[in-house]
């Protein structure tokens, strides 16, 4: 029977149970949208017994975190170095003392960036890098991160708050404005930046945040690694009892884009050639370097085709349509590379696990991509049982823009 969306989505809204976390970890960097955050909540809440709990697409290690607090063991791994880091500072235990050296070493870099006495780091390589910030927060920020390099060893938990905390700042002193689905920057009538005391008063705030979150340790445990969750085998073994994730979306949405003020202050991105090639290496990828690839990108012989996938595969590409192939190769690589995903899982299952993956349909040209169900075709094929597609929300103003919650069960 076909789901009645609006009717699953107003029965939703009466769902009661109120999240909120014991922790304000979910608040150190504003990756991670709270409807995201609440949904795997709910979902992890549910288990009333310890579950070895594995999600392929950490992300900012949502899944990891809430699965940890409720005395899961849980494992995460993304192909995203960034990510990784970001996500095993924040899973981790951090002792009181440990809580403390971070507080006194924020006092000695902001005493030193006040004095002068260490030199600024050099400019990042961001592209239009004064779009980003005026000259005095940029002055600022450079002679922060030098400071923070004094005052703290490398891959102390020390540094790694410190560095955390410095994200948050960067971004709240960047021009940068995110009231859309994808970042964009201020306009020219944006308020005078803050005098310099309440630039230091603003990273001081923003190491109380992460201190406060560092200090609220979880029971169970967690793991963020780095892999390809293409070939998640080559990362870790099984069995898993649930996986709970959310993959990148059909949207051309490209997350290191998103990413690449962070990643160019801590390092790992040296120029944009980088953040090209790292996008074309995740799923979903289309940045830089990433679109000109795919006008000659070929499907592999281990692809998955069936009617529904390659109906919206000719809509998408009709000649009336500009740039209609290259989006069609786009939408044709995502689902190879899902596809790829889908088959290394059953080995990672323990019987009767259950798959969660929360995930947005598309739109191409007006064409509607509905992932959710090209999602339980693949899973039926593979031998799932009980596929199912459950409405969560709507994205946005376009009705036919609805985010699923795409289940299914191992047999067993």
């Amino acid at each position: 029977m076909p789901i009645d969306v609006n009717e699953a989505l107003r029965q939703r809204a009466d769902y009661t149970h109120k999240f909120n976390l014991k922790n304000g970890r979910h608040g150190w960097l504003r990756l991670t949208p709270a409807y995201s955050v609440k949904v795997v909540e709910e979902l992890i809440s549910q288990y009333d017994r310890p579950l070895r709990i594995f999600d392929p697409f950490s992300g900012t290690a949502t899944t990891a975190l809430s699965a940890a607090y409720h005395g899961h063991d849980a494992v995460t791994t993304d192909i995203n170095p960034f990510l990784v880091w970001f996500g095993q500072i924040k899973t981790a235990h951090y002792r009181t003392d440990e809580i403390e050296a971070t507080r006194a070493a924020c006092d000695r870099a902001i005493d030193a960036v006040d004095e002068q006495t260490v030199a600024p780091d050099p400019v990042p390589p961001i592209h239009n890098v004064d779009r980003w910030w005026d000259p005095a927060a940029l002055l600022f920020l450079r002679r922060l991160r030098a400071a923070l390099g004094v005052v703290s060893e490398p891959a102390s938990p020390e540094r790694s708050l410190l560095l955390v905390a410095f994200c948050r700042t960067l971004i709240k002193l960047s021009n940068a404005a995110f009231n859309h689905q994808s970042m964009s920057f201020k306009d020219e009538r944006q308020p005078p930046l803050l005098p310099a005391f309440d630039l230091a008063e603003t990273f001081r705030h923003d190491v109380r945040i992460v201190l406060q979150g560092a200090a609220e340790n979880p029971v169970g445990s967690s793991r963020v690694l780095l892999g390809d969750a293409r070939n998640p085998t080559a990362t870790i073994e099984g069995p898993f009892d649930r996986i709970i994730t959310s993959p990148p979306y059909a949207n051309r949405m490209s997350y290191i884009r998103e990413l690449r003020p962070y990643m160019y202050w801590l390092g790992y991105l040296a120029q944009g050639r980088d953040a090209g090639e790292l996008d074309w290496s995740a799923i979903g990828g289309t940045w830089g370097i990433a679109t000109s690839r795919l006008a000659d990108w070929q499907p592999g012989s281990e692809r998955f085709a069936n009617d529904r996938l390659q109906t919206v595969l000719e809509l998408i590409a009709h000649q009336r349509n500009k740039s209609g192939q290259v989006l069609a190769n786009y939408v044709a690589k995502y689902f190879d590379d899902m596809w790829t995903h889908f088959r290394e899982l059953p080995s990672m299952l323990a019987p009767g696990a259950e798959l969660h993956y929360i995930v947005g349909n598309s739109t191409f040209y007006g064409a509607l991509l509905p992932v959710e169900q090209i999602y339980a075709d693949m899973l039926h094929r593979l031998g799932f049982e009980d596929v199912a597609w459950n409405p969560i929300r709507k994205r946005n103003s376009k009705k036919e823009l609805v985010e699923f919650d795409v289940i299914a069960r191992w047999p067993g």
